[in-house]
């Protein structure tokens, strides 16, 4: 089984402490894959329009979130 796999069967754990730990790692790893794709489609020519709406997140949240963290990508 996949470690991700495993994430989501811990996160649905009777036991609540197993549950949220299951679940912050998951945040944790939405959050890491989000910011690899949002610094693809920037390199793929992606306006921050095009990658919010993908997101279905506001252009501002997402510049704000990404434009310092991806190369090149301030404007």
């Amino acid at each position: 089984m996949s470690e991700a796999t495993e994430l989501a069967a811990a996160a649905s754990s009777g036991d609540a402490r197993i549950g949220l730990r299951a679940v912050r790692a998951l945040r944790r790893l939405a959050e890491t894959l989000e910011a690899v794709q949002v610094e693809n489609a920037r390199r793929a020519g992606w306006s921050w329009q095009e990658i919010a709406e993908v997101l279905e997140v506001s252009k501002q949240a997402v510049h704000k979130k990404y434009a310092g963290r991806v190369p090149g990508s301030r404007n």
